[in-house]
């Protein structure tokens, strides 16, 4: 299991870091909320052990942002002991608590607590089914970023997995040229053919059997592309 620790004490998330390690957990290291975002966007992340008073970004604000894509357990962690930091930390989505100084193997045994419930309870299995979609053989997660096709992972260029995602996420839904650059390059649309058909034969490239005869990413003529499951696999 992965674990992130974030707190701007050093000298503190060491101390953990030390604890976690020693009971065979995998740690990550983050000293502010925006940190600790990036790390998460970027790695497989089981548990959070979550400061709130940092700078720049607070524990309270990171928790929140957070929750908006992410289900695993957060425990926050504060040098304050009034009830309303508890109060507002759990209602932004904390699953626990603890004021700091605390015992470290109270905290080893409540990260033993949050993790056996999330997996044995489903919510693992769950985040990881809401995060990959599937179309026949083609995969997309989005967690981790990837393609795979029959198994097999498949290299996509930031704007090429965009491209794939959306189509994705609204499978047999056509979108115009317009409506896909716009929505990928998070910009207007000005003559936008070349560019978005380029990157639409890069994509058949690398997941289609036959480029020419596409089985996934099709083309409606005079008005744009969609995904689908290939017939064959129906």
């Amino acid at each position: 299991m992965n674990i992130l620790v974030c707190d701007d004490d050093r000298e503190i998330a060491r101390a953990i870091n030390i604890y976690l390690e020693n009971e065979g957990y995998t740690v990550l290291t983050a000293y502010d909320g925006r940190q600790a975002l990036q790390i998460l966007d970027t790695e497989e992340i089981h548990l959070v052990i979550m400061d709130i008073m940092m700078p720049g970004m607070d524990g309270i604000r990171a928790t929140q942002k957070i929750r908006e894509k992410r289900n695993i357990p957060i425990i926050m962690l504060s040098a304050k002991s009034e009830d309303y930091d508890k109060i507002n930390g759990l209602n932004v989505g904390a699953d626990d608590y603890m004021t700091k100084p605390f015992n470290p193997m109270e905290l080893i045994a409540r990260v033993r607590s949050h993790l056996r419930r999330y997996v044995d309870l489903g919510s693992l299995k769950k985040e990881e089914t809401e995060t990959v979609i599937r179309i026949g053989g083609l995969a997309v997660d989005d967690r981790q970023k990837a393609v795979f096709v029959d198994g097999q992972p498949v290299s996509m260029t930031p704007k090429e997995y965009g491209i794939l995602k959306l189509l994705a996420d609204h499978p047999g839904q056509v979108f115009s040229m317009e409506q896909i650059y716009e929505q990928v390059w998070n910009e207007p649309a000005y003559n936008p053919e070349n560019t978005v058909a380029v990157h639409i034969r890069h994509i058949r490239e690398k997941i289609e059997i036959n480029p020419k005869k596409p089985d996934y990413l099709k083309v409606v003529w005079g008005i744009g592309y969609k995904l689908e499951k290939p017939a064959r696999q129906e």
